[in-house]
């Protein structure tokens, strides 16, 4: 893994894609707008759909949220938890006028290792807007090409993105089905 190239890449406001449990996934720092809106670009993604933040553990995630002890349950794992966003957050990090933000801590070595060494980050599927999600940098190459600047090399741990929750409202309310049955330890 070149971790180095990773760091600088996102330091300099570039992407990168690395491989997560769920899918191969392109990441940017989300303290920096224009990388996320490169991001944004680089997918063909509606402004309007927030990227959800990966962190490398609930501590780091409850920097970005407020986070109800009991994702403890599912994380590290495929469970994405929309949230109520932390009010230092710059408004392009999640959604700002809902006040939420979507928030996971992904069960994958070379994504942990990451999120351990840049700290928490926007990543999305490595994938253009309504296409197949990459398994691995191939794929992602593929759909992606010159618009992420480093590709980790890896296999992702399938094809189903991760299960999202809302938990901003007064009752959890499942938004996407995946792999995590929310409630189910």
């Amino acid at each position: 893994m070149d971790l180095d190239a990773a760091l600088s890449a996102l330091a300099a406001g570039e992407l990168i894609g690395f491989p997560t449990d769920t899918v191969y996934g392109v990441a940017a720092d989300p303290m920096q707008e224009d990388a996320v809106g490169a991001l944004f670009r680089a997918k063909g993604r509606p402004g309007v759909k927030p990227i959800p933040i990966l962190a490398a553990s609930l501590d780091s995630a409850r920097t970005i949220a407020v986070l109800p002890d009991q994702v403890a349950d599912h994380w590290p794992g495929a469970l994405t938890v929309v949230a109520p966003r932390n009010d230092q957050l710059p408004p392009w990090v999640g959604d700002a006028a809902q006040g939420t933000v979507g928030v996971r801590v992904p069960a994958h070595p070379t994504a942990l290792a990451i999120l351990e060494a840049a700290g928490p980050l926007a990543v999305t599927s490595a994938n253009r807007s309504d296409e197949a999600p990459a398994r691995n940098e191939r794929e992602a190459e593929d759909a992606l090409g010159g618009a992420v600047a480093v590709y980790l090399t890896g296999e992702s741990g399938g094809t189903v993105s991760s299960t999202v929750v809302d938990l901003a409202g007064p009752e959890p309310r499942v938004l996407r089905q995946g792999p995590i049955i929310w409630g189910a330890a």
